[in-house]
């Protein structure tokens, strides 16, 4: 199960995210209370470890300025999460190495989410980082066949009946893990990873296994031409 924590601020807490087994930490780039500046982004994205997948938030922006910022930082995908349309979505995707389109739950637009051309579908509730939760079902309206992303108020204590109800792809991750906006808790951070990890199946003992196309791990493999 892949791993998004959104809204980072600080380095400290993009690291310790990563330390604890995150997959991806977010940056948003847009208006938010959760906001963070692209220099201070590009000197954060730099301390990580080279596997974890940085993603610049956007919403509504022009696609030259998305891709511009996307790749003077040195972030490895963008995250639109606005009204962006099939042919925004297109263009800003031929510029950077990977794009995830946000969707709100029940939009009629999710149903053709797989014609935008993103890396990764977000399925996520009408107000993003306002830790609302959403009507699980909503999410049923995407298409097959697609790297589902759930996000919407989820926390350590929702996030395993979510991923049985929806199985996602991966999960993200913002409020429930705050203890304000744009700080992460600690103990939050991991509570909520160790859930994640908790709903997936254990291995007594290592298995010789064929390419499984779905892993979400290797996203360098997965997302990258």
């Amino acid at each position: 199960m892949f791993i998004k924590i959104c809204g980072i601020t600080t380095a400290d807490d993009a690291l310790l995210a990563t330390a604890l087994g995150a997959d991806a930490v977010g940056f948003i780039l847009a208006p938010s209370r959760r906001q963070i500046v692209p220099p201070r982004v590009g000197e954060i994205v730099r301390r990580l470890p080279p596997d974890v997948l940085t993603v610049g938030v956007f919403r509504d922006e022009a696609p030259h300025r998305v891709i511009e910022i996307v790749n003077r930082c040195g972030l490895k995908a963008a995250q639109l999460s606005g009204r962006e349309s099939m042919e925004e979505t297109r263009l800003i995707r031929e510029s950077v190495p990977a794009v995830i389109k946000a969707f709100p739950g029940g939009s009629p637009a999710l149903s053709v989410a797989d014609r935008y051309g993103a890396d990764i579908v977000m399925v996520d509730s009408d107000t993003p980082g306002s830790g609302q939760v959403f009507d699980w079902s909503l999410a049923e309206g995407a298409p097959g066949g697609i790297r589902l992303l759930m996000a919407g108020g989820l926390t350590s204590e929702n996030v395993a009946t979510a991923i049985a109800k929806v199985q996602p792809w991966g999960v993200d991750v913002a409020t429930g893990v705050e203890m304000s906006p744009g700080r992460k808790d600690p103990a939050r951070l991991r509570a909520f990873i160790n859930a994640v990890r908790g709903t997936e199946p254990a291995r007594s003992e290592p298995v010789e296994q064929e390419p499984d196309e779905d892993a979400p791990y290797d996203w360098e493999e997965e997302l990258l031409p």
